[in-house]
């Protein structure tokens, strides 16, 4: 099989692999469609990398989707279409074919539209992060997030829906005028304007109830401290920009009495119910996931998927990867 792999830090390349047959509680899955998350491009470029993946075959990709052609799980039949969600420090889904224990596998519907159904698993860590901000914050009347990719537009409709006036920040125009399309209140383009001074601005001073860090900046999430409002919440879903200790705004976080809550994991929740609930969402119409559909490349071009990506996807918000199986 074809397959792109990290042969060291920075060095992404593409080759030939034999397929690996499933064990216990395993099946092989024929990949059709991935997306690069913005983690990927931490392993690669940032020193993230586990060690023992080097050479691995998909390695990092995570997220994908495909159909199952020999399985080793109950529940579990060749022709079954799944989504894939193992942990990012064991995604394998950069290749024709990927083994994944049945942990880590959601079923997808009968006719489910697997390049819509990728985006469940980027949308699936926002739904599960949202469960966890959303009950400490309270009602959310005035919102801000900060990184319109993926992560952060899903979050923003999310909050829209909920009833909150939402402030978006990014670094692109072109992600910026997606974040306007799905209905931010606000718009605000960094570093030539400020997020802060917008949610100050729109809250006569207050700050937001929840301001959400979805990019993975040490900046941006002082930025997110200094926007919200005093008891309010921070949630900081977005990646370390570092390994090690980072900076962080302590006294002005203690002063305002924050509550400063970081999300990880969505893979481990019991049931996988978050991903679960973003291929209803997805299905039902009730996000829309058509904005990140429109910036793909061949398995033969990961390497250069994953450049773009480290650019901010050139303004697009996500960057899939289209699988042989998927042009068959």
């Amino acid at each position: 099989m074809r397959a792109a792999f990290l042969a060291g830090p920075g060095d992404v390349r593409v080759g030939d692999f034999g397929v690996q047959c499933p064990r216990d509680r395993e099946v092989l899955v024929q990949m059709h469609h991935a997306a690069v998350c913005g983690s990927d491009v931490h392993h690669v470029y940032d020193g993230f990398h586990v060690d023992a993946m080097l050479g691995r075959p998909g390695y990092p990709g995570h997220e994908g989707v495909g159909v199952v052609v020999e399985s080793r799980a109950p529940g579990f039949a060749p022709g079954d279409a799944v989504l894939t969600v193992p942990a990012g420090t064991a995604g394998g889904c950069f290749a024709e074919y990927q083994v994944v224990d049945d942990l880590h596998l959601v079923p997808l519907r009968a006719g489910a539209d697997l390049r819509r159904a990728v985006q469940a698993q980027q949308l699936g860590t926002t739904v599960f992060a949202l469960k966890r901000f959303l009950p400490l914050a309270g009602e959310v009347r005035h919102a801000a997030v900060i990184g319109a990719g993926s992560a952060g537009t899903y979050f923003l409709q999310q909050l829209l829906a909920a009833g909150a006036e939402v402030v978006v920040s990014d670094l692109d125009p072109r992600r910026l005028a997606t974040a306007a399309a799905l209905g931010a209140t606000r718009t605000v383009l960094a570093p030539r304007e400020s997020v802060v001074e917008a949610v100050l601005d729109a809250t006569g001073g207050a700050g937001a109830d929840l301001v959400v860090e979805a990019a993975g900046y040490d900046a941006c999430r002082e930025d997110a401290v200094k926007a919200v409002r005093p008891h309010g919440v921070a949630g900081f879903f977005g990646y370390a920009e570092r390994l090690g200790s980072s900076p962080f705004p302590v006294q002005l976080a203690f002063t305002k009495s924050v509550s400063c809550l970081w999300v990880c994991g969505t893979q481990a929740e019991p049931g996988l119910a978050s991903f679960r609930q973003a291929l209803d969402w997805i299905d039902a119409g009730r996000i829309s996931v058509e904005h990140c559909l429109g910036s793909s490349y061949p398995l033969e071009e990961v390497p250069t998927a994953l450049a773009v990506a480290r650019e901010h996807g050139h303004g697009a918000a996500k960057i899939t990867i289209e699988l042989p199986a998927a042009t068959r």
